[in-house]
């Protein structure tokens, strides 16, 4: 049998995937498997399975895609789809803390070296298990460090830039308003030059504050009490300037408004989300969810590529501060009970019953 893996980065086409087939390339596991259509089953393209003839294979992107096909996974499939998920996540854990422990970024092509796997494959199977890009999950590490490092009062903020990973000023500066919504200095001293703008209305699940920085929305909050969720958003943000909406951002707050009275008027608004490297992967997941479905917390902690990480995934719904534009209140228990909600059960279920008639 030949070993020679062919020079192939993508096996985007038939005849790529073919060549790989023939070579048992172990590189193109996890990127698409191969069906028989006279024997019903698929297998990954390693596999030691009598090679077939080239009439009877069919290619498909993933097994999912292959098992709606009508085809089942072979004996040996079964196996390694266990052995190969786990070997999979893994691999990406690995990945993770040399992103995370790197003083400089790593690109893609370095981290895809460490892996043992060609650039594509590497981008595809790092999404696939965490929800990110390689690059997004840095970006959300070096914000993190960034925070940690500017806690510290004795620490100055060239000093912070350097150790959350960045290898100068100008680099930092290019990306300080993704990372922090605000300058550092400003971020240290809880937001101190900061300008968000903010309104308060009423809807009919009672008041609803909206919130917008210099990125985007950064807080929609509703609650009974208007004066509470003000007090909401001077505490997460202590020192910034918050200034009452102008008739142009009451029009803002009528977007949203109109969007949980309407589902079906849909809502595409730019967000400042700031969370850990996890909880963005999560609210990302959650965003996916489509209006009137619902996804358990379990379902997204294997959405997410971490099956275990439950209990965390509750956490981070619960630390949402944007609500119905982060869509928290879609997220159920495994046996479709209505689970708690930051703004309240009655709300999440009256969220749901007009999505779901929508």
């Amino acid at each position: 049998m030949n070993t020679t893996a062919p020079a192939i980065s993508a096996y985007v086409t038939d005849d790529e995937r073919w060549q790989a087939l023939q070579a048992r390339d172990a590189r193109a596991d996890g990127v698409f498997v191969y069906a028989v259509r006279t024997t019903g089953v698929y297998c990954r393209p390693s596999a030691s399975a009598r090679l077939p003839k080239r009439e009877n294979v069919e290619f498909f992107d993933s097994s999912g895609a292959a098992e709606a096909a009508g085809y089942r996974a072979s004996r040996r499939a079964r196996g390694d789809q266990t052995s190969a998920a786990a070997e999979r996540t893994a691999l990406v854990a690995r990945a993770c803390r040399l992103i995370e422990d790197a003083e400089t970024a790593l690109n893609l092509d370095d981290l895809a070296a460490h892996a043992g796997m060609s650039s594509f494959h590497f981008h595809r199977v790092f999404k696939a298990e965490t929800g990110l890009t390689p690059k997004a999950y840095a970006s959300a590490s070096r914000a993190r460090r960034l925070r940690a490092e500017l806690v510290f009062p004795n620490t100055s903020v060239t000093d912070a830039i350097y150790g959350a990973g960045f290898n100068s000023n100008s680099r930092f500066y290019e990306a300080s308003d993704q990372l922090l919504g605000m300058r550092a200095r400003d971020y240290r001293a809880g937001g101190t030059g900061a300008v968000i703008r903010f309104a308060v209305g009423q809807c009919s699940l009672g008041a609803i504050l909206v919130a917008q920085s210099q990125r985007g929305i950064c807080a929609i909050l509703l609650d009974d009490d208007p004066d509470a969720l003000v007090r909401n958003l001077q505490d997460q943000f202590p020192k910034a300037q918050l200034i009452g909406g102008d008739e142009e951002f009451e029009q803002l707050i009528a977007q949203v408004v109109g969007f949980i009275e309407v589902p079906s008027l849909g809502l595409n608004l730019p967000l400042d989300v700031r969370g850990t490297a996890f909880q963005e992967r999560v609210w990302q997941a959650l965003r996916e969810i489509s209006p009137g479905t619902t996804a358990s917390y379990t379902q997204i902690a294997e959405r997410i590529g971490a099956p275990k990480a439950v209990r965390a995934v509750a956490q981070a719904c619960s630390a949402n501060h944007i609500a119905v534009a982060i869509p928290c209140h879609r997220v159920v228990r495994r046996d479709g009970d209505i689970a708690g909600y930051r703004w309240g059960v009655d709300r999440k279920r009256e969220l749901l019953r007009r999505e779901a008639e929508a």
